[in-house]
């Protein structure tokens, strides 16, 4: 007998992909990272960035991400929206609302601006980056200066022209470098001009992305302290444009993440 169908809903922020499975439906002692490498693959599965475990809770949910590679990540900033969105829908929030979603990096309120259709925009309060610093880290390319901190997850900032063949060549081996001993997301940022940035994206167990939250918070982070920005800029990915806040309280990121469906993988 084949395994029952799991059911699980695709969602996205800027292009940056996710599935959302509830904890309940998956199997008992299965292996989790296997299953997701099979559900992201973009052939032979759904196809996605990521996979989001969610437990729904009184006050939201609690979320666990596993990259499409199958490897745990401590946080997604848009995963952490695209879950908030799944919320949103089920209960039929409006403007206002409020929902709080637990992660592995910590608990983040995330408060509903503007609900239309199934797109959903909020502003997350992301928390403040930690571990900020300039580096220089030996390649093979040779020796690189980039920006180190945390977001929640582990980043790498590279300040300067952010080309598609230099993405391709500095960061995967940043993504894997001693220096971080467990991986790194790595963002390529371009100071166009001082209120706006442009991004490229390498995501720890993924690869190339067309969008990232918490790299959109580390690119601002970055170029606030080293890049002579503003602690309030527009941040360009491939998938489109996400705002940022550096307050006192912390980093708020506004954006939104759209339910695209719902489906019966068969596993």
């Amino acid at each position: 007998m084949p395994a029952p169908a799991l059911d699980l809903v695709k969602a996205h922020a800027y292009g940056n992909d996710f599935l959302i499975a509830r904890s309940a439906d998956l199997p008992a002692g299965g292996d989790l990272a296997n299953l997701t490498r099979r559900a992201c693959d973009r052939h032979q599965g759904i196809g996605a960035d990521g996979l989001l475990v969610v437990d729904e809770t009184a006050a939201g949910a609690r979320m666990r991400l596993r990259n499409a590679d199958g490897s745990p990540s401590e946080l997604s900033g848009n995963g952490l929206r695209a879950v908030a969105a799944w919320i949103a829908d089920l209960r039929d929030l409006g403007a206002g609302a409020t929902l709080t979603i637990d992660t592995d990096a910590g608990r983040k309120a995330v408060t509903l601006l503007d609900r239309a259709g199934r797109r959903f925009t909020f502003r997350t309060a992301m928390g403040a980056p930690e571990d900020l610093e300039e580096v220089v880290l030996d390649t093979p390319a040779g020796a690189v200066r980039a920006v180190t901190l945390r977001v929640g997850n582990p980043q790498c900032v590279v300040l300067g022209p952010a080309t598609t063949e230099r993405l391709q060549t500095v960061a995967p081996v940043l993504a894997v470098h001693p220096h971080f001993p467990h991986g790194t997301n790595v963002a390529l940022v371009e100071v166009v001009d001082p209120a706006h940035l442009r991004i490229l994206i390498w995501e720890r167990g993924v690869g190339p992305t067309a969008s990232s939250g918490t790299g959109t918070c580390a690119a601002a982070a970055a170029a606030a302290v080293f890049g002579g920005a503003p602690r309030a800029v527009s941040v360009t990915a491939p998938g489109g444009t996400q705002e940022v806040e550096w307050t006192t309280d912390g980093l708020w990121l506004t954006g939104w993440a759209e339910l695209v469906g719902r489906v019966a993988w068969w596993r």
